[in-house]
């Protein structure tokens, strides 16, 4: 007997001494853990299959918990109102620094609108293509850069406690690496300057507010809780659908080649897909509410920075929790949504809540990483490299 099989063979022993066993793979790997009790005493080991798609729209059963219901809406609510928070803070910081200390005078904000007005020449296409693309690209780089950085040097090293699948990535793949940023800047360049030009004519045929005065800060704040609500409702669904069986393996499944994501794999995912389902869900709220230029910008960098923290990998301090993502990524049809209400509604995170996982799931409000504050102290399931939920 080889060592391999010896190896096999002890792990075999070990796991049905706990009541499952691990499927092997055809290259000797551990694809999955199949319950002993299920299987018998049936000394075959069975290979479990990639996952290819679920099988349709199946409505499952949510949970009839209230409290579960509750804690999900608390969630929802405390992403939309600290957001609203930080937001108000920082305006009203920046605008009270900027012109304490530059002698801005004036409404700081507008004064900045005001030269980006003469710099395109207060030209409506111009804003809405050419704006739109290069504030979406300066936010995604700047922030993407600083977590590839993380991922491909360890540094800073401390940082690494706070992975969400500790021992993924160690190091980066540089041929997946170089072909997902390859596609993003597809996507980016290409991709989204035709998307962001049909925004434009939809826009148009609307009717969207073109005025050279920026919009007040409450309606600001309002149209954003909108686009909230409405980014929610179309990527659950749209998503949702791409991960039927007929549409997956055409699809999606390119972006679920990261089973452990790294930030700048947000958008790393085929043209339609990017379409209907990355940015489509994010225009929604300026469609129907007619947004300025200047809210849709804002409001794409916020969609951006959240998809980005989302798929970065980690958990960090002060930071909305990615968990909920993350499972999805590793287990497939689980956690769909973005604030997580429609996954409970529709039962699309039975798993997550069942899983450790799910205790994880909350902003730290510590330096404490969240895998040292909820440790998993009797870790079943699925084993990937250090995750287990």
């Amino acid at each position: 007997m080889t060592i391999i099989q010896d190896a096999v063979e002890r792990v075999k022993s070990e796991a049905l001494l706990r009541g499952k066993w691990y499927a092997p793979n055809r290259t000797g790997g551990l694809y999955g853990v199949i319950s002993a009790d299920a299987r018998g005493v049936d000394e075959t080991m069975a290979e479990v299959k990639p996952y290819q798609g679920d099988q349709g729209m199946v409505v499952r059963q949510p949970s009839p918990n209230a409290a579960d219901l509750w804690s999900t809406l608390k969630k929802a609510l405390f992403i939309i109102g600290s957001t609203t928070i930080v937001f108000v803070a920082l305006r009203n910081s920046l605008t009270y620094h900027l012109q304490h200390f530059w002698g801005a005078s004036g409404n700081f904000w507008q004064h900045q609108w005001d030269k980006i007005l003469s710099t395109f020449g207060d030209d409506p296409y111009a804003l809405m293509v050419y704006g739109s693309t290069i504030i979406s690209y300066v936010v995604y780089w700047c922030v993407g850069i600083l977590y590839t950085f993380m991922d491909v040097t360890h540094k800073p090293s401390f940082l690494r406690r706070y992975k969400i699948q500790p021992g993924t990535n160690e190091p980066v793949e540089g041929k997946k690496l170089l072909k997902c940023i390859l596609w993003v800047q597809f996507n980016q360049l290409v991709v989204g300057v035709g998307f962001s030009t049909a925004c434009y004519y939809l826009l148009r045929l609307r009717g969207y507010d073109q005025s050279p005065q920026l919009p007040t800060f409450h309606w600001v704040l309002f149209e954003l809780i909108i686009c909230i609500l409405f980014e929610e409702i179309g990527f659950y669904y749209s998503h949702r659908l791409f991960h039927h069986r007929l549409l997956y393996k055409h699809f999606h499944k390119m972006h679920h080649e990261w089973q452990s994501p790294i930030a700048i794999t947000a958008i790393y995912a085929h043209p339609l897909e990017h379409i209907l389902s990355n940015m489509m869900p994010v225009f929604l709220g300026p469609l129907i509410m007619g947004c300025h230029v200047a809210t849709i910008w804002l409001w794409a960098s916020l969609a951006l920075l959240s998809t980005l923290n989302a798929h970065s990998g980690y958990h960090l301090p002060f930071f909305p929790s990615p968990e909920a993502h993350d499972f999805h990524h590793l287990k497939f049809n689980q956690c769909y949504g973005v604030l997580g209400v429609l996954d409970f509604l529709h039962g699309t995170d039975d798993k997550f809540r069942a899983s450790k996982c799910f205790s994880r799931h909350l902003m730290m409000l510590s330096l404490i990483p969240p895998r040292e504050a909820f440790p998993d102290s009797d870790p079943v399931g699925k084993e990937i490299k250090g995750k287990q939920c």
